[in-house]
């Protein structure tokens, strides 16, 4: 505890130092230039003070009371703009500080420095949060404990001493621009509500989070440092106790029931076991090659792959087949290739570890600790950030400090008023004009009129409980709204033509091989439009996305 509270020291003395601190320095430096000399040693024990309850009491009161995580820094922020503001426009500052006066007497004293050090206490607190996670990771989740409080109270002594170091040179400086104080400190004010704003829209964070993440090792970190020995990261990780504030699903299953594997030396299967013994956090991504969401989410698992796995993070892809051609290794090695993947994939093709979880969705996360406990578990697209902190708040568990800044991955996310997806076979379509039956059978009529999300067949098609593929004359119709357009098609035996119209015009020729999903149209924004498909004979449908 005494080495983990010296390096909360240390931190808080550095945080002083960085430029986040700089907007809080004008009010330190003019408010210690005033008064008697124990006025700075009051400004900062009432700093250090306020500052160790805003980062303790605040966090547990919000939590509480059910308020987002992020109030806290929030209302520092709108604090910090309203001090800027006052000394930027002297007539609003002068009726501050005349109906403050009536509260708190004028005084030149450690007095009246403590009371202006308890304010600034709650303005520094949105400096200190990046480095302070790092150092303690209060959260609401644990326990309230004295060794806390008094890493947290370390960490504002800290900052403390280098304010006030600061406020006792900055006594001489202040005295040579008294002429032109007034100017100096509108000017002081425009710059604190200027990066107050800044802060509000996270520029401080990405800056922090771009310099951590960006700077070569040896400049962050010389000799290894304080926090990489094992004695300060065992310190760090008894304090953090469970940092994510995640709940507790259960042992993991294992992975099991699989065929092929893609991506591991010499296509060797990994087991939960074995990645616990090397302490590894698992993600593990149900999915399947020819589904639009889960194609969607490929670029941000990727992401997290390329930056986590040095980590300790292993992600792995179960794949588990809708369709009967989804089975074949050789769409999914395709796929895979495609897609770029490199994290590890494993066919699940008679979903034996699907029903071990229990999972009904394409996709699904199921985020796994270092002790093979679920600790996150998501269904669908979007949420990436919330997964990506869990992800971080597990390694982190697992010893993992150094983690850089959140990863930035360019996903697709469907606006969520795009026409649903459906089924062209029998067993699960939906929103056709007419029945549909096994079998062979001739659709007559021309084109419909459509109602929106409706669909309708043309011609000749032989329908099976999961497909549809065209014969003579086959077309296919539907009123859709959505931006882009997908379906599953394949062709067996050789390659053959579709032909995609949209609202009566021609828009493209594809050229359909193997069973795979094929964007049919890619528009400009989303609306409602009429497409129709004239297929070659031969070519078989199996479900419409949309996005």
């Amino acid at each position: 505890m005494v080495l983990l509270m010296a390096f909360a020291f240390v931190a808080g003395i550095g945080t002083a130092l960085s430029p986040c601190v700089l907007p809080v320095l004008p009010i330190a430096l003019s408010a210690g230039a005033t008064g008697g000399r124990r006025r700075p040693l009051g400004i900062v024990t009432g700093l250090a003070l306020s500052f160790t309850f805003a980062t303790v009491a605040l966090v547990y009161v919000i939590h509480a009371l059910g308020l987002p995580d992020s109030l806290l820094r929030t209302l520092a922020i709108i604090g910090l703009i309203g001090f800027g503001l006052a000394l930027a426009a002297p007539a609003v500052g002068e009726r501050i500080e005349a109906r403050l006066s009536r509260i708190v007497p004028q005084r030149s004293g450690a007095g009246s420095g403590f009371l202006l050090g308890l304010s600034l206490g709650l303005v520094y607190a949105p400096c200190a949060g990046p480095i302070l996670a790092g150092v303690i990771t209060l959260s609401a989740s644990q326990t309230f404990t004295a060794g806390r409080l008094a890493t947290a109270l370390a960490y504002g002594i800290g900052s403390g001493v280098a304010l006030y170091v600061l406020m006792l040179g900055g006594r001489r400086l202040m005295r040579r621009l008294a002429r032109r104080s007034g100017r100096v400190q509108q000017a002081l004010g425009v710059v604190m509500a200027v990066v107050g704003v800044l802060m509000l829209v996270n520029v401080d964070t990405r800056f922090q989070n771009a310099v951590a993440s960006d700077l070569p090792g040896f400049l962050v970190n010389p000799t290894g440092g304080l926090e990489g020995s094992r004695s300060v990261s065992k310190a760090l990780a008894a304090v953090r106790g469970r940092p994510s504030g995640l709940a507790r699903y259960g042992a993991a299953p294992e992975i099991q029931g699989t065929q092929r594997w893609f991506n591991t030396p010499g296509g060797t299967p990994l087991t939960l076991a074995g990645l616990r013994r090397e302490h590894r956090v698992v993600l593990i991504d149900f999915w399947t090659y020819t589904c639009i969401n889960c194609i969607r989410t490929l670029p941000q698992l990727e992401a997290w792959d390329a930056k986590y796995r040095g980590d300790g993070l292993t992600i792995i892809g179960v794949h588990t087949p809708e369709f009967p051609f989804e089975k074949d290794a050789g769409n999914v090695a395709a796929a895979i290739k495609q897609d770029g993947i490199r994290y590890p994939v494993a066919q699940d093709n008679d979903a034996v570890t699907w029903n071990a979880y229990s999972n009904q969705y394409w996709p699904a996360e199921y985020l796994i600790d270092a002790n093979g406990q679920v600790r996150h578990v998501h269904f669908g697209e979007g949420d990436y950030g919330q997964t990506e902190r869990a992800i971080r708040g597990l390694l982190a568990e697992a010893g993992r400090t150094r983690l850089g800044g959140m990863t930035r991955a360019h996903v697709l996310t469907p606006g969520g008023l795009e026409t649903p997806e459906t089924y062209l076979g029998s067993m699960r379509a939906q929103g056709f004009d007419r029945r549909i039956t096994n079998g062979s059978a001739r659709f007559h009529g021309g084109a419909p009129r459509l109602p929106l999300n409706g669909f309708a067949y043309r011609g000749v098609w032989k329908i099976t409980p999961e497909s549809a593929t065209a014969e003579r004359g086959a077309r296919l119709f539907a009123h859709f709204q959505a931006r882009r357009v997908y379906l599953v098609l394949g062709s067996p035996g050789r390659a053959r033509k579709l032909r995609v119209l949209v609202d009566g015009r021609p828009l493209r020729t594809i050229v359909v091989r193997r069973q795979r999903l094929y964007t049919l149209a890619n528009l400009a924004r989303v609306g409602r439009h009429d497409l129709e498909l004239r297929p070659e004979p031969g070519i078989s449908g199996y479900a419409f996305t949309f996005g």
